[in-house]
């Protein structure tokens, strides 16, 4: 295990700044995940960190050791990628245990490491199969097998589950983060899925454009997101945004004022952006009018599309209530948890 430090890492491609300036720590046993929008940089930098990408600027620590000039094989990492990839022609016991026999490992040390692996992740009956024999959960315990036979000092994942269908990915995500539980290897996790990095992580790093956008534990970035656009990624549903001004009567936005507290009086006259999540109306007979556009029962809970004057916004309510389109409705948004940000880059205000 090891800390893994990131100092003003930066990657180019010619002329085009796809990496620019992030400096990230990551302790020792610590499971972190990389998140953001395709094209965000986030796969790059976890290449950068395996040394299957070079740098060009900044540097990179493992275990307090520089890596940048170190070839993949000499940083003690193992990589999980999307793909699997696997020997086709390889049993599942050979697969596991090839990067060991292609370091010099003795047979008998071998056995023991896949037995070990194959334990832990429920494989001990598939070892003498083919990866064809194999569902994609599977040949994806497989791919994780092979990875944590070298005891490695870091887990890089790459997006490992995206090839999975949905109910699968639920189970691997908990197995995911079981195995980690066990063994307390520092893990360096890429995804695209928020509920993912929410679900499984110790600290969250956004990612928007090549750049961090914020860096904290989940429900950190949940309860206080640094700008609108992490606001906007992190949470399903999504947050609500209306664009409007803050005033000393409330919140004036389009055909519609919403109620603020008292503590956003330092900007009244401001031209700002209003943030809630959906599960933060309440319905309530002396709350702000909202005509219902479509009806979702969830079974738990009820999902609404509705407008808040010309907005459409989601609520998300806990009971079972009988709504229809057209209907008209009051909603209370919750005062403690509305969120600001200026008009003017989306900075958090409040």
């Amino acid at each position: 295990m090891a800390e893994v430090t990131l100092s003003n890492v930066r990657k180019s491609y010619g002329a085009v700044d796809i990496i620019h300036g992030v400096d990230l720590g990551i302790n020792d046993g610590e499971f972190v995940v990389l998140v953001g929008p395709s094209g965000c940089g986030k796969s790059t930098l976890l290449r950068m960190i395996a040394g299957l990408e070079t740098i060009t600027g900044g540097d990179i620590k493992i275990g307090g050791r520089v890596v940048n000039d170190l070839d993949p094989k000499d940083r003690d990492i193992a990589m999980v990628f999307q793909n699997y990839a696997l020997y086709p022609h390889m049993t599942v016991a050979t697969n596991m245990g090839f990067s060991l026999e292609h370091r010099g490992t003795g047979k008998t040390e071998i056995a023991e490491r896949v037995k070990w692996a194959a334990d832990i992740l429920g494989l001990s009956h598939l070892l003498d199969r083919y990866p064809r024999q194999l569902s994609g959960g599977q040949r994806q315990r497989v791919a994780m097998g092979r990875a944590i036979v070298r005891n490695p000092q870091v887990f890089l994942f790459d997006e490992p589950l995206s090839n999975l269908d949905a109910k699968l990915r639920v189970v691997m995500r908990g197995e995911i983060k079981s195995l980690h539980q066990k063994l307390k290897t520092t893990t360096i996790y890429v995804t695209h899925d928020q509920v993912e990095a929410m679900t499984m992580a110790d600290k969250i790093v956004v990612l928007n454009g090549g750049r961090v956008e914020q860096i904290g534990a989940p429900l950190d970035l949940y309860d206080r997101p640094a700008n609108q656009f992490v606001a906007g990624f992190i949470g399903s549903p999504a947050m609500n945004f209306l664009i409007g001004t803050i005033t000393a009567e409330g919140f004036v936005a389009p055909g519609i004022t919403l109620p603020l507290s008292a503590a956003a009086g330092e900007f009244y006259g401001r031209k700002a952006v209003y943030g809630i999540r959906p599960e933060h109306f309440a319905l309530d007979d002396n709350g702000v009018p909202a005509e219902i556009i479509l009806v979702e029962p969830m079974g738990s809970e009820t999902q609404v599309t509705m407008k808040l004057g010309q907005t459409q916004v989601t609520g998300v309510f806990r009971e079972r209530v009988s709504l229809s389109p057209g209907a008209m409705i009051r909603v209370r948004p919750e005062l403690a948890n509305i969120h600001l940000f200026a008009a003017d880059g989306g900075q958090r205000l409040n």
